[in-house]
């Protein structure tokens, strides 16, 4: 791969400029051949970090654009090789035909992710802080940002990498005693500092899969759930939060029979609202289906608005609540401008309609979120894969802690605490990156990065 000379439209189609990006071992050759700075200087003669000014041809000679060609030297770039930034104007067909001029020119159309990848083949960054970058680009909102920046800027792996190192340091105490194994009483690992730094790393990495709810939920949207009978409000409410008509608002019970979704951002950070059909009993048998998954829904928020806009009698407030059971639920009494009625307390009365009460009902929200307050320091984990390779982790450190209370020998323990360096460094990449898990990662980049 990184013998080929890529290029590719490095930002979205549509705007005033563009900027195609080129790299690879001949870059600055290739874009010599359509460059023609009007200083007269070759891009291939130029130090890196310089910036020129002239026209991009086509291969025969016609002029497509007046562009701006930015020179990155290899290992000064983002991809570590030689590279070159076109900007030029954002026309679709200006931008159409210097690609096709480039790779005339004998360039590649660059694969997704191809750039961020060779990123990391080429040692600039690790898997993990690659996987940032695009999870930086799909950031909606200030908490993913900030995640996105921190594992950007090499938090999450300079955590792990204090673990690996501290566990590479007893494994090698211990496979040296296994070079002495004729002198049984000879130990180099001290037993109670490995068992202490074990229960340290097992403490670390259980920290670490805690903060994975937050993260995924930060990142994914919290999903919360908009449930009650037909006609109490819900589409309203729903538009409300939304700050926008999305969905259908009628007098007529069950004019909503399927799910809804859409997100907003409440003081930075995003939630997942889903309005659902009413409850209620039913012949039809397309509301029912509605009915059916209001209820899935329901099973898989992490926060329930239970609306009604009468006061629900015990057995339906009994049922709401083994319905949510392990949920942050949240009881409204939506028409207050009708006449409230007496509730209990921990009820949020509201007006939908007339936006009554929805100041406090976002407070209520965030609060019930239980989300903690990020800085670009923070080590939050929001990867799945990175979860998977903790837990991995996590089970290899705790038979060690469980093997040394057993008082088992060295060959044992170091077996287990090198499975745990490799889950470890599964998550940062390196010789033991599969192909195949490469493949998974980059495939959703986009083309340009």
């Amino acid at each position: 791969m990184s013998s080929d000379t890529i290029c590719a439209l490095a930002t979205a189609v549509g705007g005033a400029l563009g900027v195609i990006r080129v790299s690879g071992p001949d870059a600055l050759t290739l874009a010599d051949g359509l460059f023609r700075s009007r200083s007269g200087r070759t891009l291939s003669a130029s130090p890196t970090h310089r910036v020129y000014y002239g026209e991009l041809v086509d291969c025969s000679g016609q002029v497509i654009d007046d562009v701006l060609a930015s020179v990155f030297r290899g290992p000064h770039s983002y991809t570590g090789e030689d590279s070159v930034e076109f900007s030029c104007h954002g026309s679709r067909y200006v931008l159409r035909a210097i690609l096709e001029a480039l790779i005339h020119q004998g360039c590649r159309q660059a694969e997704p992710g191809e750039y961020t990848q060779r990123a990391f083949l080429n040692g600039k960054m690790d898997l993990s802080q690659a996987e940032a970058v695009a999870d930086l680009i799909a950031s909606t909102n200030q908490a993913t940002h900030r995640m996105a920046m921190s594992q950007l800027r090499g938090r999450f792996s300079s955590a792990l990498g204090e673990l690996r190192e501290q566990l590479l340091h007893l494994t090698s105490l211990l496979e040296l005693e296994l070079d002495f194994s004729d002198h049984e009483d000879l130990e180099f690992a001290d037993r109670s500092e490995l068992r202490s730094l074990s229960h340290h790393v097992n403490d670390h990495i259980s920290h670490l899969m805690q903060t994975f709810r937050a993260g995924k939920a930060m990142k994914e949207g919290i999903p919360v759930a908009i449930v009650g009978k037909t006609n109490v409000g819900k589409s309203t409410l729903l538009n409300r939060l939304l700050h926008d008509d999305k969905a259908i608002v009628s007098d007529i019970h069950g004019t909503t029979r399927d799910v809804i979704e859409d997100v907003t951002v409440i003081r930075g950070v995003c939630f997942r609202f889903i309005d659902t059909a009413g409850l209620r009993e039913t012949t039809d048998t397309i509301e029912q289906l509605g009915i059916n998954r209001s209820y899935e829904k329901l099973a898989s928020a992490s926060i329930v608005i239970w609306l009604f806009d009468a006061v629900p009698t015990p057995s339906e407030r009994e049922e709401m609540g083994r319905r949510c059971e392990g949920k942050a639920l949240l009881p409204v009494f939506n028409k207050v401008d009708r006449g409230e009625e007496s509730l209990w307390d921990g009820v949020l009365p509201i007006s939908a309609k007339f936006g009554q009460g929805m100041e406090e009902l976002e407070e209520r929200l965030y609060a019930l979120a239980d989300l903690p307050e990020l800085t670009e320091n923070d080590v939050i984990v929001t990867n799945a894969r990175h979860y998977s390779a903790l837990a991995a982790a996590q089970s290899d450190i705790q038979r060690v802690c469980e093997g040394m209370d057993m008082g088992l020998s060295g060959d044992l323990l170091s077996e287990d605490l090198r499975s745990c360096i490799h889950h470890l460094a599964e998550i940062v990449g390196g010789e033991i990156t599969p192909d195949e898990t490469l493949g998974k990662i980059f495939k959703d980049f986009c083309v340009g990065k």
